[in-house]
């Protein structure tokens, strides 16, 4: 996996950042509590509330870009959440320009700890990568995958909330590719300095290997990532948050940097 490419995925993730019961069907000016873009919040979507959520990174140096749309719904309750992500990326190879859809990923999360109004949320997921890209032209692995994710979201205070992330990720073998397995770990501090407004800042790390026999093709990818999110009541029960990030690459992925772009939609139905 090129640094670019682990970039490419860090995005897709963001797009998983789990939504929350603030937004759609809470009072207006309540806190954003669902709109993370490198580290996924355990938050399950609150029952009959839908989340549209866009990102798009480009990313230098290489000027690749990459566009993930998620949408998030909760399944009989708050309990149970399905959804689904659609990747798309583009890049310069070989002197001519590389695009297209690649790999759809569903997901199943489960609302464990954090009903409520507990400081403590706690929302394992699980998530079927499906081969849905040419990774003959690089858009896809060229084989399924499943990836399973431990997000946990505390609030230290009134102002201050972090979320954990830890997780295990394995794509298996596909033409010419040997398997491969992969870990991540991040973590994110949110500053809540008003109901709409928030700063944050996201550390997020992955590493993968191939598998196999004497296998050893491995990348790591380290990012810090400042960023600032909003939010825009309106009647009717929708929110819009859009939000900015600039994820800078330090230690293994020095040199690298990116902008992400971040939009959501939440609404009742």
């Amino acid at each position: 996996m090129s640094g670019a490419r682990a970039w490419t995925m860090a995005a897709l993730v963001t797009a998983l950042a789990g939504a929350g019961p603030a937004g759609a069907g809470a009072a207006a000016g309540a806190p954003i509590q669902d709109n993370s873009f490198l580290i996924e919040e355990a938050y399950n979507q609150e029952s009959r509330v839908v989340q549209h959520i866009s990102t798009w990174t480009r990313f230098e140096p290489g000027g690749e870009h990459a566009f993930a749309f998620t949408e998030e719904w909760p399944l009989a309750g708050q309990r149970h959440q399905l959804s689904y992500t659609i990747p798309l990326e583009s890049r310069s190879e070989g002197g001519s320009r590389v695009a297209g859809l690649s790999d759809v990923a569903i997901h199943y999360r489960y609302q464990w700890l954090g009903m409520g109004e507990a400081r403590l949320a706690v929302a394992p997921r699980l998530t079927l990568v499906l081969p849905t890209g040419d990774a003959d032209r690089s858009l896809g692995a060229g084989a399924g995958g499943v990836e399973a994710n431990l997000p946990l979201s505390f609030e230290l205070s009134s102002r201050l909330v972090t979320h954990t992330n830890a997780g295990l990720s394995y794509t298996g073998e596909a033409r010419g590719a040997a398997a491969r397995r992969g870990w991540n770990l991040g973590q994110s501090l949110v500053w809540l300095a008003l109901p709409g407004l928030n700063p944050l800042i996201e550390l997020a790390w992955e590493r993968s290997e191939a598998v196999g026999e004497g296998a050893r093709d491995r990348e790591e990818s380290l990012l810090v990532s400042p960023g600032l999110r909003w939010a825009h009541d309106f009647s009717g029960g929708l929110q819009i948050v859009p939000g900015l990030a600039v994820p800078i690459g330090i230690g293994p992925s020095r040199g690298d940097s990116a902008v992400l772009l971040y939009l959501s939609f939440e609404h009742g139905f």
